[in-house]
């Protein structure tokens, strides 16, 4: 039987190509999954419509769920956006609130349901591109850089409380979106949803009980 058997799950994202893949990991394990997305999707486990940029409506769903084992946060999104000097308000808020401040609500609302258990995995979506500045990335890798610091935050603030905070980098996705915006671009380089997921399985096993505060590539060829 699967360790994840009965265990309450919460993915993020849930409606998108790695969010449903992740979710779908999880669910064939054998786990009761929750997903909440603010995009309504038919689902083979419970979807909640939740706007994870309101810390009150995440707040108000993480209690609807119940205790929780594990959360992979996957929601998140990919802009080009402009240079730094001519990047707007609009463009920086919009990758900020969706890459990172949703980060922030999700473990402000979960993290006290893992202690008053006594443990619990969280799983983050970094990116590599949060390890180093791009041109005309410059909201897109900051944003995503604020994940892996929150990442190795949390984790040295809950380690001792039995709650593993670990992130993944991916490269480039393959999804249909991007392959439609990059068609000349070999797509076997690239990370599948399903590969991404079976990293996010690990994280969230007892096997990687000893990991703590790591951003793990998660890269292909890429």
């Amino acid at each position: 039987m699967s360790e994840f058997a009965g265990k309450s799950v919460v993915v993020t994202g849930a409606a998108g190509a790695l969010g449903k893949a992740v979710a779908l990991a999880f669910h064939e394990k054998g786990a009761d999954v929750t997903g909440i997305d603010i995009v309504q999707v038919e689902s083979d486990f419970r979807l909640l419509h939740v706007d994870l940029m309101n810390l009150d409506n995440v707040r108000v769903a993480v209690t609807e769920i119940g205790p929780i084992d594990v959360v992979a946060n996957i929601a998140g999104g990919f802009t080009m956006g402009d240079s730094v000097a001519n990047t707007t308000d609009e463009t920086w808020d919009f990758m900020m609130n969706l890459n990172s401040r949703t980060v922030l609500n999700v473990v402000r609302s979960v993290v006290p349901v893992m202690q008053s258990q006594g443990g619990g995995k969280i799983i983050n979506v970094g990116a590599r591109n949060g390890l180093r500045g791009v041109g005309n990335m410059a909201a897109y890798s900051a944003s995503k850089s604020v994940v892996i610091r929150l990442t190795e935050s949390l984790s040295d603030e809950l380690k001792q409380d039995n709650i593993n905070v670990n992130c993944i980098l991916p490269s480039i996705i393959d999804t249909s979106r991007n392959r439609e915006d990059m068609p000349e671009a070999d797509f076997s380089t690239w990370v599948t949803p399903k590969a991404m997921a079976e990293v996010v399985l690990f994280l969230a096993s007892s096997a990687a009980d000893p990991i703590h505060g790591a951003s793990i590539p998660v890269e292909g060829l890429a």
